[in-house]
């Protein structure tokens, strides 16, 4: 799953937009609003061939759809339905009304049949300056099911916006043609929802090979100058990037099966739901609040990851957090999995860094916040 780069801001450079955990029950147990709601289904207009450039196994492809929203909403929950094994994860940006002409138009040059979407935004020509400007809707990674938001809030769908659908596509599983869908339920904007803000806290890995395992690629600067070459210089930028803001050496960070960041909390309020996010090789996932601290308090620990079967959660007791306070994700990889399992023996051994492909890794917090507390008997 790419957790795409769009979510990186600049300045201080800060994440944001937009087996089962220990403190937490899966977000599609959660109870839904009360409220009435709509339901928005959103199909391909046609089918899509995957297709990798410069050698690579991965194809990311941004689809347009049009929601016909009339009147301001909230999403209360989502549901993908992936049209082919070889989708492996799929999120879902927000182009609110004063982008919807520039989208259409974009999609009219490519001759309405979508883009390639690897880089910093999903709508081209554009980066890390306009990230904000889409922020995610909804996301799916294999095993998500119906992802139900927590009880008493929404996320903000504006009447007139489009949705971009950036599915990644693992061409190691096939290459067929894929029809997509996704269903939205949503409620009016009149409804008395608290939005929810979405931050991403990732940390870079840095996983050597094995123990007994060879390769050209076994080599770090090898396998970034191999990411470049399949995904363009900015994966290599935001690698570098990455590694800075976590606080070490992009010329030589530490290396190791497992790897943490420190993210700061810049707005106070409730953490109501929280997510985690590796490829194929990770094993496990914590979020740790102000650690090291009498304050410290798990936000979310996975300690048997796996990617077939990714859940965000409706925490049991929603999290209150201060600006200033920190969060720190921790993520532990099994790297004898790429020789272990099929698909990834299919790639040369590696150096596995953060990156786009499914061979490659990552690690991933996600919290979603909102400003108050959802209601008084939470959870219902």
């Amino acid at each position: 799953m790419r957790i795409p780069r769009a979510a990186l801001l600049t300045a201080g450079l800060v994440f944001a937009v937009a087996t089962f955990a220990t403190v937490a029950t899966t977000a599609s147990a959660s109870s839904a609003t009360a409220h009435p709601s709509s339901t928005i289904t959103l199909k391909m207009a046609r089918a899509y061939k995957p297709k990798a450039s410069f050698g690579g196994t991965d194809d990311y492809h941004c689809t347009l759809v049009n929601p016909h929203v009339t009147e301001n909403s909230y999403v209360i929950s989502s549901e993908f339905f992936p049209g082919s094994a070889e989708d492996h994860h799929a999120i879902f940006f927000l182009v609110p009304p004063s982008l919807a002409a520039t989208a259409e138009r974009d999609n009219t040059a490519n001759g309405g049949n979508g883009w390639t979407c690897f880089g910093e935004a999903p709508l081209p020509n554009t980066g890390l300056a306009q990230i904000s400007n889409t922020p995610w809707l909804a996301a799916w990674a294999p095993g998500a099911g119906l992802v139900r938001l927590p009880k008493d809030t929404g996320i903000r769908l504006p009447a007139g916006s489009l949705v971009v659908m950036q599915v990644h596509y693992n061409l190691l599983v096939g290459d067929k043609p894929v029809k997509n869908k996704l269903v939205l339920h949503t409620v009016p904007m009149t409804t008395p929802l608290l939005p929810l803000k979405l931050d991403l806290m990732p940390a870079p890995p840095d996983v050597p090979c094995p123990t007994g395992v060879t390769g050209p690629l076994c080599n770090r600067a090898a396998s970034l100058a191999n990411e470049g070459k399949v995904f363009g210089q900015s994966e290599v930028g935001f690698v570098n990037t990455l590694e800075s803001i976590c606080g070490r050496n992009p010329a030589n960070p530490p290396e190791g099966d497992s790897t943490s960041c420190m993210w700061p909390v810049y707005q106070s309020g409730y953490i109501v739901m929280a997510g985690a996010h590796m490829h194929l090789t990770g094993v496990s996932l914590t979020m740790v609040l102000n650690p090291g601290t009498p304050q410290a308090k798990t936000i979310l620990d996975v300690p048997a990851f796996n990617f077939h079967n990714q859940k965000a959660y409706n925490l049991k007791t929603p999290v209150a957090v201060a600006a200033g306070d920190k969060i720190q994700v921790t993520c532990t990889y099994d790297p004898r999995l790429a020789q272990e399992l099929p698909l990834l023996r299919k790639v040369a051994p590696h150096f596995i860094l953060w990156g786009d492909g499914s061979s490659d890794e990552m690690c991933l917090g996600l919290t979603w916040t909102s400003k108050t507390l959802p209601n008084a008997n939470y959870p219902v």
